[in-house]
């Protein structure tokens, strides 16, 4: 893009500094995925680039650690574990976040500020802390190193991300669209699933594809409240680099970024299209 012909030689400066200095962050937070992604490829059993993948040559590169993660019975059951977990919690928290998000919406909600504060404190407080906390308090219960333990360990995780999506997409909503379904005689129900629910659907599931990708990444929770059956991806990945360091754990984290990258997307996608139901223009 041009500069405007009014900038001056500082401007100018100023304008090749800043992308210079944009573009020196965006390699910062890239380099080491991008790095990894090759590494993920190497027919060696090397953590580096060797001198064949460096000269491009084909024997340089190999899919031996993606059929070795994809041939693991350990890897396939923390897969599993991983997607069972996430999905339940992701339902968990949609359902509690949205719940809440419309409740603090409400114009004679008492105390919001201080109920979206508790509500957010887990993005908040340190996660070794939340960890410790639901280990002790799932111990006293019996639900911890348990499927149930590990699904609302995660639900109170992801559940700030809903409550500040569907609150973001409650700022432009409409309330007389709720007054005039009343005064055309619509119980509650049909109007939140007729009118609220469609106009809110793009932060509802934005919000809980933030929870499903928080869950599916969780690792210091996991390491608290699971048990050995609970293995989840992260879980397995952080047992081999202790254990039995092997580039399977780079194929295995190139495949979490192509999934973080999919998911990414659709959050975008449905931030624009929320954009468009709401009269903004998508920026």
């Amino acid at each position: 893009m041009s500069m405007p012909a009014y900038y001056t030689v500082k401007d100018k400066i100023w304008h090749y500094t800043f992308r210079v200095i944009c573009y020196a962050i965006f390699f910062f937070l890239l380099a080491p995925i991008l790095i990894m992604i090759p590494l993920s490829f190497n027919a060696q059993p090397f953590f580096t680039f060797t001198r064949e993948m460096l000269t491009l040559n084909p024997d340089g590169y190999s899919l031996r650690w993606y059929r070795d993660f994809l041939g693991s019975e350990s890897w396939m059951r923390s897969i599993r574990n991983s997607f069972s977990i996430g999905i339940a919690a992701t339902i968990v928290s949609t359902t509690l976040g949205t719940l809440a998000a419309l409740g603090l919406s409400r114009s004679e909600m008492p105390a919001k500020g201080l109920i979206m504060g508790i509500l957010i404190s887990p993005m908040i407080v340190p996660l070794i802390i939340s960890a410790a906390g639901m280990f002790f308090f799932f111990s006293s219960i019996n639900i911890a190193q348990t499927y149930l333990g590990v699904v609302l360990a995660h639900a109170a995780l992801g559940t700030p991300f809903v409550v500040i999506t569907v609150t973001a997409t409650l700022v432009g909503f409409d309330q007389s669209l709720i007054r005039a379904a009343a005064n055309l005689g619509a119980s509650p129900t049909r109007t939140f699933f007729k009118i609220t629910m469609p106009l809110i659907l793009p932060g509802v599931v934005s919000g809980a594809l933030f929870a499903f990708i928080t869950s599916f990444d969780e690792i210091v929770v996991v390491l608290f409240v699971a048990g050995v059956e609970q293995r989840t991806i992260p879980r397995e990945m952080w047992s081999g680099i202790r254990e039995d360091i092997s580039p399977t754990i780079l194929a295995v984290a190139t495949i979490l970024v192509m999934i973080s990258i999919a998911l990414l997307t659709v959050v975008e996608l449905l931030r624009r299209r929320g954009e468009r139901l709401r009269g903004v223009t998508p920026g």
